[in-house]
């Protein structure tokens, strides 16, 4: 069943700082902050929510479409998509602007400071989730503000289950946008720093936000997810790896597994532990789409950490 993914194709430009960033920035001083950070290590990798939520779920076999925005020069994204057997029925060129590009910067802990051009995501409103054709599920995730609020309207107007994933997207909408969103919205996913500012904005508490939608996905880095669903708080436990490489794309890989889960009919503990091992196995390499693991490969790791079988 084919899963729309709305949101935005990127390039991201990661780089390593090898220290501290609490011991390089100056509480005290934050109202003149002037920091460079020497980053030895330095990369450019395919990204973007949208392109790192369908390379995953492309992993588990599922059938995602793209609906973005790319800009004039793409093209190599769009090579990346096609050898990756993944629709670019949804991606519209913007011929007079760049593809969206992040300068992501992570520390020795594992922080980051990002910095974002937008570029061709601010046209993103321009794509009709109509012109998609029929789609079991969507994502609303990061991308233009205009086109967040056009795509959730879109769904919820065409009557598609849809999860709002409003990520480091969040900051642009004011209380009642967001309020929209989750009135509309079928699921909402947030991790722990967003599920504040999302209580914050909105006035509401977490089990008021669960109430309006069939489940609110709290993710919590090392500590798991909570799922709230049905008057129920439900823990998922994170999976344990040898060693965190690179945290980048994490969020993304977790919610392809949400979708698999969810137009594949697995119950929410499933689904749940299917989306943490997705992020798992990313946290284990660096970038957001260079982990390749084969669907046996999958299935036997959700075997080893859990007891069971998902599939």
């Amino acid at each position: 069943m084919k899963s729309l993914i709305c949101g935005s194709l990127a390039f991201d430009n990661i780089m390593s700082f090898d220290g501290r960033f609490a011991e390089a920035i100056l509480a005290d001083q934050l109202h003149k902050i002037n920091v460079a950070f020497l980053v030895p290590g330095m990369r450019r990798e395919f990204g973007g929510c949208a392109g790192n939520i369908a390379y995953n779920l492309k992993l588990l076999g599922g059938d995602p479409q793209i609906m973005a925005t790319i800009g004039q020069d793409g093209v190599p994204y769009r090579e990346r998509l096609k050898q990756l057997d993944i629709s670019q029925s949804g991606i519209r060129t913007i011929d007079d602007a760049f593809t969206g590009q992040a300068f992501i910067t992570t520390d020795a802990d594992g922080n980051q400071i990002t910095a974002f051009h937008p570029g061709a995501m601010s046209f993103s409103h321009l794509n009709k989730v109509t012109d998609a054709g029929k789609v079991a599920i969507a994502i609303v995730a990061p991308d233009g503000r205009d086109g967040m609020l056009q795509h959730a309207r879109d769904c919820a107007e065409a009557g598609i289950p849809f999860i709002f994933d409003p990520g480091q997207g969040l900051p642009m909408f004011n209380g009642e946008e967001l309020k929209a969103f989750i009135e509309q919205a079928t699921y909402v996913a947030v991790n722990d720093y967003e599920a504040e500012l999302l209580t914050s904005r909105t006035g509401m508490t977490l089990e008021q936000i669960a109430e309006r939608v069939s489940a609110l996905i709290v993710t919590r880095g090392e500590n798991g997810a909570d799922i709230f669903t049905g008057g129920e708080r439900l823990a998922i436990p994170c999976v344990k790896v040898d060693k965190v490489i690179d945290p980048t794309g994490c969020g993304d890989a977790f919610r392809a597994g949400m979708l698999y889960g969810l137009t594949n009919n697995l119950d929410w503990p499933t689904t749940g532990r299917l989306a943490s091992l997705m992020g798992a196995i990313k946290i284990a390499h660096q970038g957001p789409q260079n982990h390749a693991p084969s669907r046996a490969q999958i299935e036997a790791q959700f075997e080893q950490a859990f007891g069971y079988r998902f599939a």
